[in-house]
């Protein structure tokens, strides 16, 4: 099979879809592989690196997207690379169409399929390529978090952990999967006063039994809610449902109460986000201020640790790219259940139930 790795364009988006072992790998199995120039030149790797291990390198998109079937990125497609894509031609990335109706018709209009990192499941229901990005997202967070309350950033004048005598900030996580699990580690280690909030106990109990009482869980009633945002110096969103929008857990009227100079970071702002001060922002411009309080929406975190987010990245989607390059598209995705869960487009059609909901679209399961 014919695969091409598309240099992401996103703002100070640095990943790239595959590590050059990665493409060594599906060389050895018979494929040819087609790198975009510079693609992996963020994440430290040279066009000869690629070139070294039998890639082609080419300086053309649309060369690229002419010569292979299955393309392959890091981030959802922005609306300028839609135009080269056609319905011979299968997109595996990070696709989050539950956020945006206008990505989703351009999809469906190319009539290509797209399978989505973030909906592919393991046999245990899990979701393997989502989870390294959102462990880094989580830890992320809790840095990015510290850095804007400092006063020059302009937080409070806070530090995350305080000092012996002065009490440390009150850090509330909403939602305890593999974002807010992260998120707790790093804010724990950091020495803040933590507390998550999940509807699923069984999180909670796992949180509670590997932080030993160094951390507060609760079910997210709204008097609960309300109090500790009210408290709250950093506040970070990390609810999802699978596929979906993002639940909106946190009312404007809740973020008022905050304190002026406190910090929101909504990492589930991707799938549309869990504040509903919340709007999508870029590493260029991160933050603006709404009701006082500082709010972060960068839709792409790992972008800005590539070396890490990149080789993580291909360990999690290295053996479902072979698997759909060995088997071919159509007899893989009847063969692995797991990678159909992925597909969100095909052929004309919106094939995942959550984003047809998203946009008032037709669903059409895959058949």
């Amino acid at each position: 099979m014919n695969i091409g790795i598309l240099r992401e364009i996103k703002d100070h988006e640095f990943r790239v879809a595959l590590t050059p072992e990665g493409v060594a790998e599906l060389i050895e199995h018979g494929h040819v592989v087609w790198i975009e120039k510079d693609a992996g030149q963020g994440s430290g790797f040279t066009d000869e690196d690629y070139r070294h291990v039998g890639g082609h390198v080419t300086e053309s998109k649309e060369e690229l997207c002419r010569e292979s079937t299955l393309l392959l990125k890091v981030k959802e497609p922005l609306l300028s690379e839609v135009p080269f894509f056609s319905s011979h031609h299968t997109l595996f990335t990070f696709l989050h169409l539950a956020a945006s109706k206008e990505l989703t018709q351009a999809l469906v209009d190319s009539k290509m399929t797209a399978i989505a990192y973030e909906t592919t499941e393991d046999h245990a229901g899990r979701l393997p390529m989502l989870m390294p990005m959102s462990q880094i997202a989580g830890r992320m967070s809790i840095q990015i978090g510290a850095h804007y309350l400092e006063k020059t950033s302009g937080g409070r004048g806070l530090l995350l952990g305080g000092v012996p005598g002065v009490r440390a900030a009150h850090v509330v996580i909403i939602g305890a999967g593999g974002v807010g699990a992260a998120a707790a580690q790093i804010a724990v280690g950091m020495g803040a006063r933590v507390t998550v909030f999940s509807v699923d106990v069984d999180q909670l109990q796992r949180l509670e039994e590997r932080f030993a009482g160094c951390i507060t869980t609760l079910f997210p009633n709204q008097v609960a809610m309300e109090k500790a945002i009210q408290d709250a110096d950093l506040l970070v969103g990390a609810a999802m449902i699978k596929g979906a929008k993002a639940p909106q857990l946190v009312s404007r009227a809740m973020v008022s109460t905050m304190k002026p100079g406190s910090v929101i970071i909504d990492v589930a702002v991707d799938q549309g986000g869990c504040v509903e001060t919340i709007r999508p922002t870029t590493h260029s411009e991160p933050v603006y201020e709404c009701e006082g309080v500082l709010h972060y929406g960068v839709t792409n975190i790992p972008g800005i640790v590539p070396v890490t987010a990149t080789h993580a990245l291909t360990n999690a989607t290295l053996p479902f790219i072979v698997r759909l390059a060995d088997m071919g598209i159509e007899q893989a995705l009847c063969a692995d259940s797991r990678l159909a869960k992925g597909v969100n487009v095909k052929q004309g059609n919106v094939t995942y139930q959550a984003v047809a909901e998203a946009h008032g679209f037709p669903y059409v399961p895959l058949g």
